[in-house]
């Protein structure tokens, strides 16, 4: 229902946004990248494209960061305001993520994630989310450390998740959305 709603509302924000994007780099629109899920499924997650088509040219996967060298100039200002992610409200709709839960990572990631930080793979006891209890509560991670710090919140949400958990992440997340962007 949330997700449905927000792609209606945002409809013109989604069509000036794409017309951007269109105009000022080559590429694509829509961003896809393979993301883990739920026990561990992968899915394609979408986000509007704020990188470079060479982002990753050396071939390897790279951590994004806050600051980003590779974002665009739209790409920027997307991130800050964080208007790259509503694509991801597709995501819902079709059951791979839902409005809030552990943020999903990329499978090379996981990989090493699982390989260094104890228990990370009990976050994929939840559906991962657009917003969770980690991104209103930890600054962007850009790191294995941030990870395993990010990890301790997520394993929060999933022992204690709740209607009212959820609307406090809500509202969190419109705080930060609204009065802190790209906090």
């Amino acid at each position: 229902l949330i997700a449905s709603a927000a792609l209606v509302v945002l409809l013109p924000v989604v069509a000036l946004v794409a017309a951007l994007i269109r105009l000022t780099s080559r590429g694509p629109i829509l961003f896809r990248q393979e993301r883990v899920g739920l026990d561990k499924r992968t899915y394609q997650l979408l986000k509007f494209r704020t990188m470079r088509q060479d982002a990753e040219r050396e071939g390897a996967p790279v951590w994004a960061s806050a600051n980003d060298a590779r974002a665009t100039r739209v790409g920027r200002v997307l991130r800050r305001l964080r208007l790259d992610e509503i694509p991801q409200f597709i995501n819902i709709l079709r059951g791979e993520m839902s409005v809030i839960g552990p943020r999903p990572e990329r499978p090379f990631f996981v990989e090493q994630l699982e390989r260094d930080i104890p228990y990370y793979s009990l976050r994929f006891a939840a559906k991962p989310g657009l917003t969770g209890w980690a991104q209103v509560n930890y600054p962007y991670g850009a790191s294995v450390d941030d990870a395993q710090a990010k990890l301790q919140y997520d394993l929060y949400y999933i022992q204690e998740m709740s209607p009212f958990l959820d609307l406090v992440i809500l509202l969190k997340t419109c705080q930060t959305v609204l009065f802190r962007p790209g906090w």
